[in-house]
């Protein structure tokens, strides 16, 4: 077996992995459709999508801003910018609210560590709550979007540090041990975990035992890479296939009209 590759930036001719991850991200939201994001690549991937192949994308911010028209990248979910003119001016419960009634499609989050099952943890390293390794800043709306958009989309570095066999904390809810576990808690139907997408690899679910498998493996890496580099056993599709590099066009809406400064794709 050779030797895995860890989550450095591996550099191609024309883009960067921060870039690719992006492009990915964006082509998974359609045209008309409602996503919740906060700053950086969630952003990046939906400023990208509006701007391409999905120009009725709805863009709600966590802190009130409802379709904006973003006229550069924010620097917050709070920044003025995400109320440029915005449909609305609303608050932080309005947006949970929209979210609790079922009306945003898509939300991208993140965290210190995810599981097969697509519970992450935002929250702490270690399993003693009062005395943890490491306390990160917990959920903010991560639980309620998780809870109660349809499709949630997590974009994150590949490691088996970050890939865990069992979170140390569950602070945002994926399938939670798999099956009809998360309808039996009580969450609604037909919601949940929809991709992860990585440096490395993009996965989906399996739709019965709902663990995470691989559908797409990245430019540069292979099937084993990208299992080494995970702290659990990763299901596959009858046929991997691989991922479309950034077009040309993409790339130069991403670097020119959506983060010319490179505060996302310059990490």
């Amino acid at each position: 077996m050779r030797p895995s590759r860890s989550i450095r930036e591996v550099k191609m001719a024309d883009y960067n992995t921060m870039e690719l991850m992006v492009c990915v991200a964006s082509r998974e939201l359609t045209d008309g459709a409602s996503v919740g994001v906060g700053t950086g690549v969630p952003c990046a991937a939906a400023m990208l999508a509006q701007k391409t192949h999905a120009p009725n994308l709805l863009i709600v911010f966590e802190a009130g801003g409802v379709a904006p028209l973003l006229p550069e990248m924010p620097i917050s979910v709070g920044d003025s910018r995400t109320f440029f003119r915005a449909v609305k001016a609303s608050g932080m419960v309005q947006i949970m609210e929209t979210c609790a009634r079922g009306m945003i499609d898509y939300t991208f989050l993140g965290g210190a560590q995810i599981d097969m099952y697509g519970n992450m943890n935002s929250t702490q390293l270690g399993p003693d709550h009062a005395k943890p390794k490491v306390r990160f800043p917990g959920s903010g709306g991560a639980n309620d979007f998780a809870s109660f958009c349809w499709r949630t989309i997590v974009v994150t570095p590949q490691d088996s540090r970050r890939f865990v066999e069992k979170c140390d904390f569950i602070t945002t809810p994926g399938y939670l041990t798999g099956g009809n576990a998360r309808e039996a808690a009580g969450l609604p139907k037909g919601c949940g975990p929809y991709r992860i997408i990585t440096n490395m690899a993009v996965m989906d679910f399996e739709p019965l035992s709902k663990r995470m498998r691989i559908i797409s493996i990245n430019p540069g890496y292979a099937e084993e890479d990208v299992r080494d580099n995970c702290g659990f056993e990763l299901l596959r599709v009858d046929r991997l296939r691989q991922t479309a590099p950034p077009a040309d066009e993409e790339l130069r809406v991403l670097r020119e009209e959506v983060d010319p400064h490179r505060y996302v794709i310059g990490r």
